[in-house]
């Protein structure tokens, strides 16, 4: 049968062995030492183990003490965490890449919530991806993550919180030697005979790679073999003007040296971006990302589709059901 250890009794044993002195160890605590030694008792009979050597002339930890230290440390930090008030946390934000760009959803949205409120506790992370950053969230070392939420397998989806936030439009980025470079807009039945790099060699972006080869096999297009994956916009350009296969990507990002965006249309191809984080989790900062997202998206129509656009059905069913 499990044992129930109240965190009182661990943190009398701490006291006491760091100070080796039951006396000291119950001022610190503020107890009467009877009481603190009754708790040392308890802590010894539950854990079936000699944590003290006593003598009347001192006290020392034994062998099975020694081991229980850390542990006991461990879980008492752990428990200090968990009780820690949320404004004393820092709320992790993932950008997924660390290019900026003139209408990137996360970052306009940190933005945002920076103006609103200055002395929040914001950082950045990338990640490189939703698949990445989910990984992360699951782990408890990030609070909120971007991208295609459906492109995440079931099973994380399962354990995760989607928002719904923007449809953005997707794009190529082609070196600007391509064939196709020089169109103001490229149209799908374009790209029949140009494969597309949908970032298939990236693990961190898998939800990514997930809609990409959805998107071109409704168009009976073809997806470029795989190739490890550039960081950064320096190695991104330098990828693109070595293997000058055009990239899938969407509006609104960066400018690359030697490299040029260009929308698809005809039709208009769409991705829905989801604002992701644990269930139950609301760290300070969240609803204020939540509120930001809401009043720019109806400002600027973030979850209007454009007209004879492309949506993967289960982006179709949550803008649907939105209406």
């Amino acid at each position: 049968m499990p044992v129930d250890l109240h965190p009182r009794l661990l943190r009398g044993f701490v006291a006491v062995a760091e100070t080796l002195h039951f006396g000291h160890a119950a001022s610190r605590l503020h107890l009467a030492q009877q009481a603190l030694s009754r708790d040392v008792r308890t802590l010894e009979r539950l854990l079936d183990r000699q944590l003290f050597a006593r003598t009347t002339r001192s006290v020392l930890l034994t062998a099975a003490g020694e081991r229980l230290l850390p542990q006991a440390r461990r879980l008492l930090a752990l428990q200090e965490e968990m009780l820690a008030p949320v404004a004393d946390r820092v709320l992790l934000l993932d950008l997924n890449s660390a290019v900026t760009g003139e209408d990137l959803t996360a970052e306009r949205l940190l933005t945002a919530v920076r103006a609103a409120d200055p002395e929040l506790q914001l950082m950045a992370r990338y990640h490189g991806g939703l698949a990445a950053g989910a990984r992360e969230l699951l782990a408890e070392r990030l609070d909120v993550s971007f991208g295609w939420f459906a492109g995440l397998p079931a099973a994380l989806r399962e354990r995760l919180v989607g928002h719904p936030v923007r449809l953005e439009q997707v794009a190529l980025l082609l070196p600007e030697r391509h064939p196709l470079a020089g169109r103001a807009a490229i149209r799908l039945a374009e790209l029949a005979g140009h494969p597309v790099d949908v970032c298939a060699g990236n693990p961190a972006t898998s939800e990514w790679t997930a809609f990409g080869e959805r998107l071109l096999a409704a168009h009976g297009l073809t997806a470029a073999p795989a190739l490890p994956p550039p960081v950064g916009a320096t190695e991104t350009a330098r990828y693109l003007d070595r293997h000058g296969t055009p990239m899938l990507t969407t509006v609104g990002g960066p400018e690359l040296p030697g490299a040029v965006t260009r929308p698809l249309v005809d039709p208009v191809p769409v991705t829905l971006v989801s604002l992701v984080h644990r269930p139950g989790s609301t760290p300070e900062g969240l609803p204020l990302l939540l509120e930001a997202a809401a009043e720019l998206g109806e400002r600027e129509g973030w979850l209007t589709p454009p007209r004879a656009c492309w949506l993967a059905a289960e982006d179709a069913a949550v803008v649907n059901g939105l209406r």
